[in-house]
């Protein structure tokens, strides 16, 4: 994914490098590429039986701490 940036004519430097910064964070690509950075195992499924049990208690005790 590319992006590009174009100099208004009378916008200082700082102010362009300013805009591309939040431009190439808004789109989330230097998120991305440190997530590919490197292997990540697939998550096997007693694992992702295990989170999902974990997180269903997780929120029920914060639905019961909301009420004290």
């Amino acid at each position: 994914m590319a992006l590009s940036i174009r100099r208004n004519p009378k916008e200082s430097v700082d102010r362009l490098i300013s805009r591309f910064n939040k431009k190439v964070q808004a789109s989330r690509v230097i998120l991305v590429a440190k997530e590919r950075r490197y292997f990540k195992k697939k998550p096997n499924r007693s694992y992702l039986r295990q989170a999902a049990i974990m997180r269903d208690h997780y929120r029920s005790q914060r639905e019961k701490m909301k009420y004290y």
